[in-house]
């Protein structure tokens, strides 16, 4: 048990702190770094988070979704993937589950996630 341990410790990312919280439901983008040959470039993939699945950092992936051209695309992101440049967060949704499955069979305004309203409450002075 401690082998496995030190073997996940060896490949720890230490950008894991700088990843925002997030959620299902909520629009992120990921920024991937893409090798191709001898040239290194950025690509951006943005969509809703539909789950998150791990308990502890090493083994936590999360799954995306967006519609291209379309077809509905999806892509499951580790983690600790070094290849992940930075994580944003664009919306933050309204659901009520923590595995959204059911967008997958839903198309068109029916796909869409409300958004969280914040209410900021002023203090009496």
């Amino acid at each position: 048990m401690d082998l496995i341990k030190l073997v996940e410790q060896s490949f720890q990312n230490e950008k894991v702190a700088e990843y925002p919280q997030f959620k299902a439901g909520d629009t992120i983008t990921v920024t991937l770094k893409i090798k191709e040959g001898d040239k290194e470039r950025l690509q951006k993939f943005r969509g809703v988070v539909i789950q998150i699945s791990g308990a502890d950092p090493y083994t936590k992936t999360f799954t995306i979704r967006k519609i291209s051209s379309g077809v509905g695309v999806e892509r499951i992101f580790p983690y600790q993937s070094p290849a992940i440049e930075s994580i944003e967060v664009n919306k933050i949704g309204k659901v009520r589950r923590a595995r959204i499955f059911y967008l997958r069979n839903l198309s068109g305004k029916k796909a869409r996630i409300q958004e969280k309203k914040f209410v900021v409450k002023e203090t009496a002075e």
